[in-house]
């Protein structure tokens, strides 16, 4: 307790300054819109979404501060914890819901209404909030110290930094403008392939390639040398041992689940058929893995919970209010009773039972892990994974089977990672503005808001990829919806080869033994190895630069930062770009569409091959370096003087 005294916010309990205002809630909303989309776009394509608070945070300082010449850092950190949420809406959502749209598609079914994803969203992204609520001064006051919460103190040294929001802003923007053209060149005119494959004909099952993206880059670079290595090293075990090892044993063979010999498959057809059910196995393994490991600290964190709940708080400062506890446990059984009663959520009263017990379960784990590793590197897939097993398996008994019992339990996953996500992402806000000296309560009523305005939109991005591209595609593969469709009618249609996925299983434990970090090992194991190559360039980037000696330990910092700005806008421009396309591709131009009209697919002629697009992410590489050196004005100035 003597830290938590000794712990003083950069704005005093007793200073009052503007929060919760009509301004810091319009612009909050917008931002949840926009990041919500883009990071929808980006974790179709990679399977992975990128925490939006830091990029939020700077644009809303750049409006806030700049063009509307206000000066309060907690409307800015309000603007910013609305914001995060549209990115953590979206990460719950896209890795569950598209399945239901696959499977519209397969059966000729009806697709998901704009009600039922809303509500489904709504409900996940509410529950999320109010479990975290009462863990907040468990894991955000008394761990103060000793979960670091990255993102949210970053956030909070960028929102201190007010005077340097402008040039911040810049960077930002900058790399969103240089990732919007690259992406119209890649992806729109086809002027170079945006995947740069190559098969290695004389190691046969082999291949390598990489998808040269700008959001691609960004990821490895905010994710750092670490991270992007394993998910490389997952991705190597799986392109340069396994598949060659099935292409060598198989053969002319058929084995299942493919229908073609293994010989006729190449490389991607042995991926699509084999690697992925190994790497469902692993990334199953791991979640499972990572929550026995966090399971005291689980125990110990609930307990502190509910200690609090009956206590009266001694004083009843502006920094200690949150939403009053009687209105949680409403909202909570609000929400479980709507679910439960509301035809347009596929959810009966089992699966209303199962996502309470689960829901408050994960949303510990996610806000606790999110303190270790980040919002970036949340494990949310392998909870939603851990919950589709367990739920498909009760539904199956309880005789909810065929269809119904799938979307059933896609539904009950849907809600369960929406939850996960928005859990992490209200712990790392509640945490910049622990340091900041927010009042929790405004900052968690901003997090609702997020939740609806954000849960309301992302059906139309939703559906709006699905028309120009479906889910499944080359140009939206939906990875992490795909391994859900997979699990869930493996589990219920008792097909699923267990062989594969239990080998998965195995090599997440021999990796666990080894004590490398079973997600980030069995994402790269799971995802093409093209999605891994250019991550790992931009870790690369990020380890030169921490490790490069410099003037100061500020001027180092101060890159690192630089290079997280811009990767941010980096994936912030290709995602809306990814959306711009998605609408050029399903508007209705004479014979064709928009994008047919003003001559995308086609490049005017010039298609510069895979040399091309190496040579272009080389010149994105630059810039990144370029604007991780670019220095302040104020810095060059002095140095002049």
């Amino acid at each position: 307790m003597n830290k938590e005294q000794e712990f003083k916010p950069y704005i005093p309990a007793d200073k009052v300054l503007p929060e919760l205002t009509p301004v810091s809630i319009i612009l909050g909303i917008f931002l949840a819109v926009i990041f919500g989309g883009a990071n929808a776009y980006l974790g179709l394509r990679v399977g992975m979404t990128v925490s939006a608070s830091i990029p939020a945070a700077v644009i809303s300082m750049g409006i806030i501060r700049v063009i509307l010449r206000r000066n309060s850092i907690l409307e800015n950190n309000v603007v910013q914890t609305i914001g995060s949420a549209g990115e953590s809406v979206a990460a719950g959502a896209i890795f569950t819901l598209p399945t239901l749209f696959m499977w519209a598609n397969e059966e000729g079914g009806v697709s998901p209404s704009l009600v039922e994803i809303a509500l489904i969203a709504i409900v996940g992204g509410v529950m999320g909030v109010l479990f975290m609520i009462p863990l907040r001064s468990a894991l955000i006051v008394q761990e103060h110290g000793k979960l670091p919460y990255p993102e949210g103190q970053a956030c909070a040294e960028v929102l201190v930094a007010g005077e340097e929001g402008g040039s911040k802003a810049g960077t930002v923007f900058a790399g969103l403008g240089i990732a919007a053209v690259y992406k119209f060149i890649t992806d729109g005119l086809k002027v170079f392939p945006s995947e740069v494959d190559f098969e290695i004909k004389s190691y046969k099952g082999s291949g390598v390639g990489m998808d040269v993206l700008p959001a691609l880059l960004g990821v490895g670079y905010i994710c750092g040398p670490q991270v992007s290595s394993y998910l490389l090293a997952g991705g190597t075990i799986a392109w340069f041992v396994i598949m060659p090892l099935i292409a060598l044993f198989g053969g002319d063979a058929i084995l299942y689940p493919a229908t073609e010999p293994v010989s006729a498959l190449g490389a991607w057809g042995i991926w699509k058929n084999y690697v992925r059910y190994i790497g469902a196995g692993a990334v199953a393994a791991g979640g499972i893995i990572s929550l026995v490991k966090s399971f005291p600290l689980i125990i110990k964190t609930f307990g502190q919970a509910m200690k609090g709940y009956g206590k009266k708080k001694t004083s009843d400062g502006r920094l200690e209010r949150d939403i009053p506890m009687n209105l949680v446990i409403l909202g909570i059984g609000i929400m479980a009773i709507a679910m439960w009663l509301i035809p347009a959520i596929p959810v009966n009263f089992i699966g209303a039972i199962i996502i309470i017990v689960f829901g408050f379960f994960f949303a510990t784990v996610s806000s606790r892990m999110v303190g270790l590793v980040g919002s970036s590197n949340n494990p949310v897939s392998g909870m939603a994974i851990a919950t589709l097993l367990i739920a498909t398996i009760l539904l199956k008994a309880s005789g909810n089977i065929g269809m119904e019992g799938m979307v059933a339990s896609i539904a009950v996953g849907s809600v369960i990672c929406v939850i996960a996500a928005l859990a992490g992402d209200t712990s790392q806000d509640l945490k910049t503005g622990y340091l900041l000296g927010a009042t929790p309560y405004k900052q968690q009523i901003g997090e609702l808001i997020g939740v609806i305005s954000s849960a309301i939109a992302i059906g139309g991005v939703l559906y709006l990829l699905n028309a120009a591209w479906g889910y499944g595609s080359t140009e939206l593969p939906a990875p992490q919806a795909t391994l859900m469709k997979m699990v869930v009618e493996g589990v219920m249609g008792g097909d699923l080869p267990w062989t594969l996925v239990f080998a998965g299983v195995g090599i997440a434990i021999v990796v666990e033994i080894l004590r490398i970090p079973v997600l980030p090992f069995a994402v790269g194991l799971y995802l093409p190895i093209h999605l891994s190559t250019p991550m790992v360039i931009g870790g690369l980037i990020r380890y030169f630069f921490e490790k490069k000696k410099a003037a100061s330990e500020e001027e180092r910092k101060e890159k690192v930062e630089n290079g997280v700005l811009y990767s941010s806008g980096l994936i912030a421009g290709e995602g809306l770009v990814g959306i711009l396309l998605a609408v050029f591709a399903i508007i209705p131009w004479k014979d064709g569409s928009l994008g047919d009209a003003i001559n995308l697919k086609d490049g005017f002629g010039i298609h510069l091959g895979n040399v091309g697009g190496l040579v272009f992410f080389a010149l994105l590489c630059t810039t990144l370096i370029f604007f991780i050196n670019k220095k302040k004005k104020g810095k060059k100035e002095a140095k002049s003087e």
